[in-house]
């Protein structure tokens, strides 16, 4: 069996910038011990895994370790390679997920990921395993969906901060988002998963489903901008719809190849 595989720089316009995904394309299913070992193979933070035609699509995402319900990098690296491999796509792109519909449609040189809002809940007490983990205690706490969402002083706050990742790992949740003001921009964050497989994302769509419904209401604005601060960096468009959020971004294609099984 030859499956092909690309790796593409999610939410950077350039090589060597954003958060490398996986994205391989399949004619039929493969089992779940496959596709983990594949994702595990590829040591990437996400592999997505797309299956069917462009009015039929389906799409699930690995990380090394575990299957997750939601990850907005590799559905954007996903649906860059089937618009660089098709063209213009009336309607844009449908795939079906553990998450229900998610839509890509490409506008203004941007891919632009349609997903359901998180909901957030504040937490009065604080898990003592999240200020372990962040060596010290956030302004506020929220829980979402799958994460935790910790809101710091200031960017630098997020810039220098250097989390216990043993601790944080311990956590009853798939990550933790740690968030500010931006400087330059609305907002800046970065995202810690070691239980997920993943010490820390370079650039997390998924969790900017709950970062955009967090701001919006905080700054009053809807269209904003934002920046992931890991060591590669990333930006992206955020627009608070009501139920949906809009998450836009640029990719960039790295590598193409055959996975021969």
């Amino acid at each position: 069996m030859r499956l092909p595989i690309y790796q593409v720089d999610a939410f950077t316009d350039t090589l060597f910038a954003g958060n490398p995904a996986a994205v391989v394309l399949l004619d039929k299913a493969l089992t779940d011990a496959v596709m983990q070992s594949i994702a595990a193979e590829n040591n990437l933070a996400e592999t997505a895994f797309v299956l069917g035609s462009l009015n039929s699509l389906s799409i699930r995402w690995f990380t090394p370790t575990v299957e997750v319900d939601l990850c907005g990098h590799a559905t954007l690296a996903a649906a860059h390679i089937l618009f660089e491999k098709h063209g213009h796509i009336d309607g844009g792109l449908a795939f079906d997920s553990r998450s229900g519909a998610l839509h890509v449609r490409k506008a203004d040189a941007r891919l632009w990921l349609d997903f359901p809002t998180d909901r957030l809940t504040q937490e009065d007490m604080f898990p003592d395993g999240l200020i372990e983990g962040l060596g010290m205690r956030p302004g506020q706490v929220y829980r979402g969906r799958h994460d935790y969402l910790a809101i710091l002083d200031d960017e630098e706050a997020i810039a220098d901060l250097r989390p216990n990742l043993s601790a944080i790992s311990r956590l009853p949740c798939r990550g933790v988002i740690v968030s500010a003001q931006g400087n330059e921009v609305d907002f800046v964050s970065r995202f810690f998963a070691p239980q997920s497989g993943i010490p820390e994302d370079p650039v997390t769509g998924s969790a900017h489903t709950t970062l955009t419904v967090y701001w919006s209401k905080r700054l009053g604005k809807q269209k904003m901008q934002a920046r992931q601060l890991s060591s590669r960096g990333g930006m992206l468009f955020c627009e608070d719809r009501g139920e949906r959020v809009e998450i836009g971004g640029s990719a960039v294609t790295y590598l193409q190849g055959e996975i021969v099984i």
